[in-house]
């Protein structure tokens, strides 16, 4: 089994193998029908879900992958990636309209996950959307790497926010079937 950094940098390098048009469309679809105009995605690796955001947008990402922001910004230099963490969001308070992460506190350490939904509440100004792969009790999946099921809501309880969605995405849209949970800041 590869070193987790390792692993995360062959995928980076293998982006067009994980490109989801589907989950791109949706992504994109959701921004524009929030009417958001800045858009960070926390651990972006190359771009793959920000590929079709439109160019009026500030779009944004971060990946603790430096050849993965690399990747992301060689595709699309229309936008910012920068390297950086989920527990230590390289941006001021309140910076981008919507925030998001995709199957990405999956992999962070259960001691992590607090910070993390920290982090993406003090830089989002208003949405936060998580699409993780689920399990009630945040217990382990079973993968060719270290996974955790989430469960966003549980994780959101304590911030001030409102549950706007908080369901299972389809399986034409994600066949992970993660859960799609959308909040909204108070």
């Amino acid at each position: 089994m590869l070193p987790l950094g390792d692993y995360w940098d062959k995928y980076a390098q293998e982006y067009k193998t994980h490109y989801n048009e589907e989950l791109a469309k949706f992504m994109r679809d959701l921004a524009v029908s929030l009417r958001v105009q800045s858009v960070l995605e926390v651990g972006c690796s190359a771009g793959n879900d920000l590929r079709l955001f439109p160019d009026h947008m500030t779009v944004s990402g971060i990946d603790t992958s430096k050849n993965a922001v690399s990747k992301a910004q060689e595709t699309l230099p229309q936008f910012r990636f920068e390297a950086g963490s989920a527990v230590s969001i390289p941006h001021k308070d309140s910076s981008f309209d919507f925030v998001f992460t995709r199957n990405v506190l999956n992999y962070v350490n259960d001691s992590d996950v607090r910070d993390a939904t920290g982090e993406m509440f003090r830089v989002s100004r208003k949405y936060i959307l998580n699409i993780e792969m689920f399990a009630e009790d945040d217990g382990q999946l079973e993968g060719h790497i270290p996974t955790t099921g989430r469960n966003m809501r549980k994780h959101w309880s304590d911030f001030a926010v409102k549950i706007i969605s908080n369901v299972d995405m389809h399986e034409e849209i994600d066949p992970k079937r993660s859960r799609f949970t959308l909040i909204r800041k108070i």
